[in-house]
């Protein structure tokens, strides 16, 4: 890493999407998630990969084919993958230490699912003092809650749209001017 800025990648597992049980606009989401890392990789911006870590039974559970990387998503050499078993990322890896060590400061996150490690991530890197870009139609999650997925996405954004820089995916920019 040696950019002021990573791409963080949070989850995007093959069980979130499985088609027997996607996530909410699973195929968008995939394709802005691919579009995002091939440009932060073309812009040589360092990409972290984050993986949850269920626990036995769970559809991510360690070692089984959901806790996988999306076919799609597979890190490149110097890519960063991560195991997490907190919803804050930061909590359960060491991803701080991390980005301190090659002098990110900026972090733009994307990724599942929005009411959970999105969300978590999202505050903990805030909380750090990290300068957020949430990519705003580039997390999803499922419907949940006596809500609809697009509602739940809709309250996060709004949630950090005065602490953090929030951006579609089209309009990402990995360099500050």
């Amino acid at each position: 890493m040696n950019s002021p800025t990573a791409l963080v990648v949070i989850d995007a597992q093959v069980n979130m999407f499985d088609p027997s049980n996607p996530v909410r606009f699973a195929e968008g989401l995939l394709d802005r998630l691919i579009k995002l890392v091939a440009e932060a990789h073309a812009d040589h911006i360092p990409v972290v990969f984050i993986r949850n870590c269920g626990g036995q039974g769970d559809p991510d559970a360690p070692g089984t084919p959901g806790w996988e990387l999306h076919p799609s998503l597979q890190p490149a050499d110097g890519d960063l993958v991560l195991d997490k078993t907190t919803c804050d990322t930061f909590a359960s890896t060491a991803l701080g230490e991390e980005l301190e060590v090659h002098g990110v400061t900026r972090i733009v996150i994307a990724g599942l699912q929005s009411d959970y490690c999105i969300r978590k991530t999202t505050q903990g890197a805030l909380s750090r003092g990290l300068q957020v870009t949430l990519v705003s139609d580039g997390h999803s999650t499922y419907d949940g809650g006596g809500r609809t997925a697009a509602d739940i996405i809709a309250a996060v954004n709004k949630e950090f749209e005065n602490r953090a820089d929030l951006v579609t995916a089209e309009k990402v920019r990995w360099r500050q001017p």
